[in-house]
């Protein structure tokens, strides 16, 4: 019998977005509660929207810095991006 895992609330909002030679607003959405998050292993995942062109530098960076609407900064290491798209995806940790 297949796992049926449960799915993760989303949490978009409008943040900060801090790299080596940028800092920026942009657009997240975050799979799962930011809230809950603690030290240690476990991570969330999302996506932030902004121009192609700082999407595609977030991702060639590799970590940065997100704050969320709440005041909340949590450390991001990207995970994709598709040439051209004004969307790159990042798993979060605190």
């Amino acid at each position: 019998m297949a796992h049926v895992r449960k799915k993760l609330p989303a949490c978009p909002g409008d943040g900060e977005l801090r790299y080596r030679g940028f800092c920026g607003e942009v657009h997240y959405e975050i799979q799962g509660e930011p809230s809950t998050l603690r030290s240690g292993p476990s991570r969330l995942r999302g996506s932030i929207s902004a121009t192609p062109e700082v999407a595609e530098q977030a991702f060639r960076e590799g970590d940065g810095f997100l704050t969320l609407e709440t005041g909340a900064k949590f450390r991001i290491t990207m995970l994709g991006h598709s040439a051209g798209s004004d969307t790159a995806y990042f798993e979060m940790r605190v």
